[in-house]
This record gives structure tokens, sequence and C-alpha cells, in this order.
């Protein structure tokens, strides 16, 4: 099993994630983003993934794109432990705090938008900085809304185990940082980031700890 990411890729970081819950050993090969105008475009990549995005994984023959697809082929494949509640309800509610994520917030922070923006319409660094923690603010803030709605309990976003969520929330938590957005007012996720960062399968996935870091 090969996975092809970048150290600091939200999407490759919530893979990581994932497959060390689950205890799956994996190979990982560095895409590095920016070297040589992108690794990402290169024909042999783009071979892999025509998107030209981080992640894609390799299982033998197969090739599989987009960090939610993987991720619930591996809950398909690797059913234990589970990232997805047994509650059909609180299924939905966990797969859907995972999109506010995946889906609404992290796209508009990723490195092909930021370029556009900065590249068309001549955005310097601090204005793309001011974008991404509006659209990172915004999305937490409704993440924080969403939790105060659950009567689950438990230290995860969905109970006593982590989910889904859990997996995408950790990465957008390092993000919020990176680009200085203000996490004063989403104290119920600043409670799960610590509990999380100090479990081996998020310490592991870290930015910070991967091969190709330049943190």
């Amino acid at each position: 099993m090969i996975l092809h990411g970048y150290f600091r890729s939200s999407a490759a970081y919530r893979c990581r994630i994932a497959l060390n819950l689950k205890g799956i050993g994996y190979e990982s090969r560095p895409i590095h983003l920016r070297r040589g105008g992108g690794e990402q475009k290169l024909p042999a990549y783009l071979e892999l993934n025509p998107q030209g995005l981080v992640p894609t994984l390799e299982v033998g023959d197969l090739r599989l794109t987009q960090s939610l697809a993987i991720i619930e082929w591996l809950e398909e494949t690797y059913p234990t432990p589970a990232l997805l509640p047994t509650n059909k309800d609180l299924r939905a509610r966990a797969r859907a705090f995972a999109e506010v994520i995946a889906c609404d917030t992290h796209p508009l922070q990723n490195l092909r938008v930021l370029d556009y923006l900065k590249g068309e319409f001549k955005l310097d660094q601090r204005a793309a900085d001011a974008w991404c923690q509006h659209w990172i603010g915004d999305g937490l803030a409704a993440c924080e809304a969403l939790l105060a709605r659950e009567e689950t309990g438990g230290n995860f976003c969905f109970g006593d185990e982590p989910s889904i969520a859990d997996v995408c929330l950790i990465p957008q938590m390092f993000s919020a940082v990176r680009f200085g957005v203000d996490l004063s007012t989403v104290p119920r996720l600043q409670a799960i980031q610590k509990i999380c960062d100090g479990l081996p399968a998020f310490s592991r996935a870290h930015p910070a700890n991967q091969a190709d870091s330049e943190t």
C-alpha cells in the first residue's frame, strides 16, 4: 500500500491519521507541491491522479483519489476499529461534520486556489492569509456549533472513539494555526485537538513527523 502525499496537505494528513488509527502499514511517497513548479503536475503523477492533487492511494492495481473516498474505502476494507458510528443518524452527522471541513472549508485554502488568487487577482501574502483566516474561521465556527448540538458526550467529536469527524478536524486545526486563525471561539474543538494530539495515531501523522517535512 502506497500513499502519495505532501507533508502539509490536509487531505493527505487525513489519510495518514486514518491509516494509523486502523493500524495499516503503508509506504509514504512524497509529492512536492512546490518544487519545480509542482511534482503533482508531472506526467508520471498525472497517470496516477488526473486531477494532479494529493493524496493518491495505491493498493496493487487499484488507484484511489480524494481523501474522503480513500477513508471510506479503508473503512469498508478494514472495518475495525471503526471510523464511522454504528448508529445511522450519528453516522450521517459525523459525515456531515467531515464534509464541512473537507468540502467547504479546506478547498478555499488549497494551494491551487491561493496561487490563482495571487496570480489572477494580485493578492499579496497578507491578503491571502486574510482570505484563509476568514474561511477557516467560518468553517470551524460552524463545526463548533454542530458539536454544541450533540448529546453523545465523550472526548471526541461524536463519542468516545475517534471518527471520520476527528480525522478531518485535526488537519484543519493545524492549518488554522498556520494561517493565524483565532481559535479562542472554538473551545470544544481545541479540547478535542488536545486529546487527539496525545494519541500516537495522530502524532505520527503530524506534518512535522513526515520524512518530507520542512517545518
